[in-house]
């Protein structure tokens, strides 16, 4: 299948990420929210990102402009008829990813693609409201989407080695680095890994062992790590960790995934990290 045109479901930061770099790839992207407002301010925050790139002299001042004139606008799923290829990239909430795609069943072509960007959740329960699970995988991105090479592509039960295929090759011709997800479970690879780590170094905050700044600093030098747990927590969003940590230990019947509580803590005081302000750390 010849992809032409994207369409990306929610203008939140990864789905900003995700129509940033397909259309300076040369991809027409159709990007959607519930509310034109939102879709006005991801454009807006692709548009001072890709100033600054031309400031470095990374792109032309023509490419920024071409990439941003391949974008359309759009608070209707409707608009996504003719797309080749939909990425979603709302909420992680299960309810909400499959009504989306049950929706986009009827209204999509009959070959057009589906994809999830979910970091956690089942490929395979998402697949199946979409009407389409052979051609429907995972496509997980990871933030900020135009600096980061990684993108898992994940099987869900019943994709379709057609399906995958065309994956891969729509992340490499972004200029990314896919690995191949085969068998659906929480977390895929990094946040398998991920999660756990960091909620380990939350449980040695709640037992007093260290503090966050030391914590932090004994990870980056002594793993040698870019950031350190906290850091990790602040940026991702506490909030987005502690609903992965609850969907671990639901899906895999075990009590050790629970997320500790002073993430709890942390969101009932609304400092869910850098997006709000203040997490670990404040910000400006």
């Amino acid at each position: 299948m010849n992809i032409k045109t994207i369409g990306v479901v929610g203008a939140g930061t990864m789905g900003t990420g995700i129509a940033q770099v397909a259309a300076m790839k040369g991809y027409n992207v159709i990007l959607r929210d519930i509310k034109m407002e939102y879709v006005e301010s991801s454009v807006t925050k692709m548009a001072k990102l890709l100033d600054k790139s031309v400031k470095k002299e990374r792109i032309t001042e023509i490419q920024k402009n071409d990439a941003l004139d391949r974008i359309t606008k759009t608070d209707k799923l409707e608009d996504f008829k003719d797309a080749d290829l939909i990425i979603e990239a709302v909420l992680e909430n299960m309810d909400l990813k499959k009504s989306i795609f049950s929706e986009l069943n009827g209204i999509c072509k009959e070959d057009t693609i589906f994809a999830t960007n979910t970091s956690s959740m089942s490929v395979t329960e998402i697949a199946s409201a979409s009407g389409r699970p052979d051609r429907f995988c995972g496509i997980h991105f990871f933030n900020p989407v135009p600096v980061m090479k990684l993108v898992e592509v994940i099987y869900g039960m019943d994709s379709s080695k057609k399906t995958i295929e065309m994956a891969l090759e729509f992340s490499l011709s972004l200029g990314k680095t896919p690995v191949e997800v085969k068998k659906d479970s929480p977390g895929f690879i990094v946040n398998r890994l991920l999660i756990p780590y960091m909620n380990e170094a939350a449980r040695l905050l709640e037992e007093g062992v260290a503090s966050v700044e030391d914590i932090d600093t004994a990870v980056k030098l002594g793993l040698n790590y870019p950031m350190g747990p906290f850091q990790m927590f602040d940026f991702g969003g506490i909030d987005l960790s502690v609903i992965i940590s609850e969907y671990f230990r639901d899906e895999f019947n075990d009590l050790g995934y629970a997320p500790q509580l002073i993430l709890k803590q942390m969101i009932r005081a609304g400092k869910t990290g850098m997006k709000c302000g203040e997490g670990f750390y404040k910000y400006e």
